[in-house]
């Protein structure tokens, strides 16, 4: 009874890498190339998973990413909003069905790997903007996976009402490797300190009271 974790090299998925471990069941790790602004996150992913130890697996999505159009993440045309998650301009990050695409994909390679379940980073402050991060989807997708695979593997979502400040401290608790990870949109030397991710990432860590271990280009500057 093992996990397949989805890490995308952010907090939060190497959290749920933590949380997987401790729970006894951390398997490997699956990173996804969809058309992202850059890899300098699947670099991180694997960092993290040297650092457990485990197998990191890649999937090549970049066909499917080059056909969406329209998302500040996939399409270069699209300026990459700054600021707050709550502002309206970050619905301009969207990647459409994204979620969905990548959850029913890691399910195969799950059971051809011989997981029996998946492990997601969505969290509450992704319900917003984010349709497929929400609970009634993740409830959705899981009956879907278990009628398409007649159970074999199941989605787990440990975080999805869970804010991002809590997962700084669960994190935290569980030695989670933070200052391995990477949560900015750029793909500069340093986090811009700017964007969505930067924003959410800086205000997670300060209201948790937990160390940030982060140097973001505006205090380098």
């Amino acid at each position: 009874m093992t996990d397949l974790v989805l890490l995308s090299g952010g907090m939060d998925s190497t959290a749920a890498l933590a949380v997987s471990q401790h729970a006894g069941r951390l398997g490997a790790a699956l990173s996804i190339r969809y058309g992202q602004r850059h890899a300098v996150e699947i670099d991180h992913a694997r960092a993290i998973t040297e650092h457990y130890g485990i197998q990191h697996y890649i999937l090549d999505l970049s066909a499917w990413g080059a056909l969406l159009s329209g998302s500040a993440l996939t399409d270069p045309s699209v300026d990459l909003p700054y600021g707050h998650y709550a502002a309206e301009s970050m619905k301009a990050t969207i990647v459409p069905n994204r979620n969905a695409t990548f959850l029913s994909a890691a399910c195969g390679v799950a059971i051809s790997l011989g997981h029996d379940q998946v492990v997601t980073a969505v969290h509450a402050g992704d319900h917003a903007i984010y349709p497929d991060c929400r609970p009634e989807f993740i409830d959705a997708l899981n009956e879907a996976i278990a009628l398409g695979t007649e159970d074999a593997v199941h989605i787990s979502a440990p975080f999805v009402h869970v804010s991002k400040t809590q997962i700084a401290a669960i994190g935290a608790d569980l030695d989670a490797p933070f200052e391995l990870s990477w949560s900015c949109y750029e793909g500069g030397a340093l986090h811009c300190g700017r964007c969505g991710t930067c924003t959410e990432r800086i205000e997670a860590f300060r209201d948790s009271g937990v160390p940030d271990p982060t140097v973001y280009q505006s205090q380098a500057a």
